[in-house]
């Protein structure tokens, strides 16, 4: 019966032959130079410990045997030269195959993020944030360390072991038959092992990543897991993850520690056949002493590369585990993107129509029904409705993050799939209740998206978002460093910088979200008028509970799950008596 963990294993194995062309094709051809210098200083390396191996027999025979002081500098020398040699070749390819590990990654890193930076939003909301800082840190690492060790270990030994097995046939073939049967059942048995290990560390890798996204949570809302008294309940979660990290580890040491024994056992077996028969060779006068220690020191020495081949294994099977998790995110390719022959979007005063849209998150949960209205060009136009009417759902298609499931949007007649992504946004200013400020100056958060503005122009962006005296205040005002997500400053300074980026941009298109939600009175009223200035000329679209924001809007669109069910200006929907004027009816309760 065939075995069913041979089976279970096969295509393992099987698949580690394209991904190892995939990187090699990919991160290492490029670097070939380096490669093939390096390579000929480990073919320099592995013949001059093939030399010393050499040297036994006149050390052994013309000194120590026949006291010929003539030959006693002369072996010295050769002594200390093929020392010398070795050395340095060890240390010009062992810093050229670091440096080659290390360009690796950092090609790979480059292209990780090149690649996510324009992914899904969806991919995003699928995936925790401690998966993805785990193919960053932990997965690249172990690339970089296979192939450092892979590349410089097969290089290395192999030339190595060839050398001094050239040796020891040299010395007696009949006796080198004899004994390398050891090698390819140490190789075969490590191969097995590395099979299992490299089940071990894809699970050790996402168990890591749970880790990184758990702790990442905990530090950030430490202030809610205090303030909830979760701090005994974070430490069991926490621990319980930790717990599983340490038992992969444990079994990987294992696994990993039982080549030694085995290969100790096997290079026992060899070394009795070689004393034994090279013994008898020796005192039946056919062989002599030197040749025989020299035939031994091959051996062990060719012994030990051949073990780290062995091993070698296990290395490249973890090292396939992570360039495995690596490679499937760089296949995963946006559905958010340009078609063929995308045209640029240029408007100046821009109509944005809704035309029968639908949208169905990947979960099967729909969030619109047929939606269809118009924003016209110039006008300010509010989205009102209970939570999960859809508002927030309508703001995020207007600049692709997610594409609608059936009807269109367009832009001045333009369906926005029609048109480039970039030149899109490029039209578009967000100021979303969700702030997003990082870990830079006040100036370049402003400055984001419009990376050319002058100071001036920021300053000008910081005035009307009323942000300019709380930022002179700071210790160093527009160049302070406002921490991780901000924390250095208030969510309503936090919202006013985000408003202050958006009026920066100063884009036709103005999308609002919540955009004063995280104010106090007296800024909601500076804000609120600088808000009001910006819309002059600009197709804004507002999704707010803010009750001057509502009576303000030119159009206003009553969302009832999923769908429009209302339309008009204030006065209108009032007079009508509907849900507008319910929700209208508990918004003045709420502020009363």
């Amino acid at each position: 019966m065939a075995d069913p963990q041979n089976k279970k294993n096969a295509p393992v194995m099987t698949a580690s032959l394209p991904l190892a062309k995939r990187l090699v094709k990919t991160y290492i051809v490029p670097h070939w130079r380096s490669l093939v210098l390096a390579l000929v200083l480990m073919l320099i390396s592995a013949g001059m410990t093939g030399a010393m191996a050499k040297l036994m027999e006149p050390i052994i025979d013309k000194v120590f045997t026949s006291k010929d002081s003539s030959m006693l500098w002369p072996v010295a020398l050769a002594v200390f030269a093929v020392f010398s040699i070795r050395g340095l070749a060890t240390y010009g390819y062992s810093v050229m195959m670091n440096r080659l590990g290390q360009q690796v990654v950092s090609d790979v890193n480059r292209d990780m993020f090149a690649h996510l930076v324009y992914a899904d939003l969806a991919y995003f909301h699928g995936l925790q944030s401690g998966q993805l800082l785990s193919r960053f840190i932990s997965d690249t690492a172990m690339m970089r360390t296979a192939i450092i060790e892979s590349l410089t270990g097969i290089g290395k030994n192999t030339f190595t072991v060839i050398g001094l097995i050239g040796v020891m046939f040299y010395q007696d073939w009949k006796l080198s038959l004899a004994s390398i049967f050891v090698f390819p059942i140490a190789a075969y048995f490590v191969g097995k092992l590395g099979r299992k290990l490299r089940k071990v560390s894809t699970s050790m890798q996402e168990e890591t990543g749970k880790l990184t996204s758990l702790l990442n949570q905990s530090f950030q809302g430490n202030k809610h897991v205090k303030s909830y008294g979760m701090e005994e309940y974070e430490k069991v979660r926490i621990g319980k993850i930790i717990d599983s990290i340490f038992r992969l580890m444990t079994r990987s040491f294992r696994v990993s520690a039982v080549v030694s024994p085995v290969a100790e056992v096997l290079s026992g077996m060899a070394i009795v056949m070689i004393i034994i028969y090279g013994g008898y060779q020796v005192i039946a006068g056919a062989s002599t002493a030197g040749k025989l220690f020299s035939f031994i020191a091959a051996f062990l020495m060719a012994f030990e590369p051949m073990k780290r081949l062995a091993k070698l294994n296990i290395v490249m099977q973890t090292g396939m585990a992570a360039t495995d998790r690596t490679f499937k995110l760089l296949d995963i390719q946006p559905a958010i993107r340009d078609k063929a022959g995308a045209a640029v979007l240029d408007t100046a005063s821009p109509v944005v129509t809704f035309d029968n849209v639908s949208f169905t998150y990947l979960d099967g949960s729909e969030a619109l029904r047929g939606v269809s209205f118009e924003a016209p060009a110039g006008k300010t136009i509010a989205l009102v409705g209970e939570s999960g009417a859809g508002k927030s759902t309508i703001l995020s298609l207007i600049p692709r993050f997610y594409d609608v499931s059936g009807g269109a949007i367009k832009i001045d007649g333009q369906d926005i799939r029609d048109v480039t992504l970039f030149s899109l946004r490029r039209n578009m200013a967000l100021v979303s209740q969700e702030v997003a400020i990082f870990n830079d100056t006040i100036r370049d958060n402003i400055a984001y998206g419009t990376l050319q503005a002058t100071d001036a122009e920021i300053v000008e962006a910081a005035r009307f978002a009323a942000a300019h005296d709380f930022i002179m205040d700071l210790p160093q005002g527009y160049n302070t460093f406002v921490g991780e997500n901000g924390v250095k400053l208030s969510g309503g300074q936090k919202q006013r910088i985000s408003i202050a980026r958006a009026m920066l941009k100063n884009a036709p298109i103005l999308l609002l979200d919540e955009a004063t939600s995280a104010l106090d009175a007296h800024s909601e009223r500076l804000v609120q008028a600088a808000l009001e200035r910006l819309q002059k000329g600009r197709t804004t679209i507002v999704v707010a509970h803010r009750l001057s924001t509502i009576i303000g809007a030119d159009i206003i669109y009553v969302l009832d799950d999923g769908k429009v069910v209302e339309s008009g200006n204030h006065q209108t929907l009032l007079a009508r008596n509907g849900a507008y004027a319910r929700l209208y009816g508990s918004l003045l309760k709420e502020t009363a």
